[in-house]
């Protein structure tokens, strides 16, 4: 049985004050490279915060290695308060594949923890749920020693979604009384930054490939239908709206359709989503 992989944040809640702080840091010419001591006094957070803060950072996608991560640096550059909901959604991304990042996806989701299959396999089989529905479904998947830990650490993933302090303005999934919580109407980010994840997942699992068949992207596995919350049918309408911003070039006159790349580097896309948004 796959491990929970979510006891990184040590019951340290995503906070976006606390993340600043950490990114801040990372700024200085020293970075990350410090001592608990000397990161404690630099950051002004615990002994016992600093190292998950650092964790969420890095899950985040922001930072690598004691660095920023080229995503990192833009994200400093344009949103040093972190008031912006595409670093909001830029988070999610990254924290959707735990720790592994943009490796090759495995079989089932839940090899990569908990968080991977809250959203590639919980949330796409649940429109509506409570944390108890959430904890036992878990338990039959996860090794964990106890439904407490289980259900803790979830507990700490649903704040991440539904706390203002975190990522609540994406509405990935919305609380609606003590313990529910349902899908409901996203507020996506505009098609720059969903065409950075498309390059991305691209880079991931086609190379580099100028063409690759449109079912291929709607049903790519760990892809943009799960990671966005949205249907197939959803995702063609952001494509057509990518095609007009020259991002792809669509080809649908004949079957099968297909999609062609016409972004250079995916960080450039990164950087059109803050100025165009």
């Amino acid at each position: 049985m796959p491990r929970l992989q979510l006891s990184f944040h040590s019951t340290f809640a995503l906070k976006k004050e606390d993340i600043i702080k950490i990114l801040r840091v990372t700024s200085e010419e020293k970075g990350l490279d410090d001592s608990l001591e000397n990161l404690m006094q630099r950051t002004g957070l615990g002994n016992k915060k600093v190292r998950p803060m650092i964790t969420w950072v890095s899950r985040g996608g922001l930072v690598k290695n004691k660095n920023f991560t080229p995503e990192g640096e833009i994200v400093w550059k344009c949103d040093r308060h972190l008031e912006s909901i595409i670093t909001e959604w830029l988070m999610h991304f990254y924290l959707s594949f735990g720790k592994q990042g943009l490796s090759d996806p495995p079989d089932n989701p839940a090899e990569w923890g908990g968080w991977t299959y809250f959203v590639y396999t919980f949330i796409p089989e649940n429109s509506a749920f409570s944390t108890n529905e959430l904890e036992e479904k878990s338990a039959c998947i996860f090794n964990e020693d106890s439904s407490k830990r289980i259900n803790k650490d979830f507990r700490i993933l649903l704040r991440a979604y539904t706390e203002k302090s975190a990522l609540a303005n994406c509405q990935f999934i919305q609380k609606t009384k003590a313990d529910k919580y349902q899908i409901g109407q996203k507020n996506l980010p505009n098609s720059y930054l969903i065409g950075y994840f498309l390059a991305k997942l691209w880079e991931r699992d086609f190379g580099k490939e100028t063409s690759v068949l449109t079912d291929d992207i709607i049903h790519q596995k760990m892809g943009l239908v799960p990671v966005l919350g949205i249907n197939s049918d959803s995702l063609q309408q952001h494509l057509n709206r990518m095609e007009s911003l020259g991002i792809i070039e669509q080809r649908r006159t004949v079957s099968p359709h297909q999609i062609i790349r016409r972004w250079d580097k995916p960080l450039t896309l990164l950087e059109k989503s803050y100025v165009n948004n």
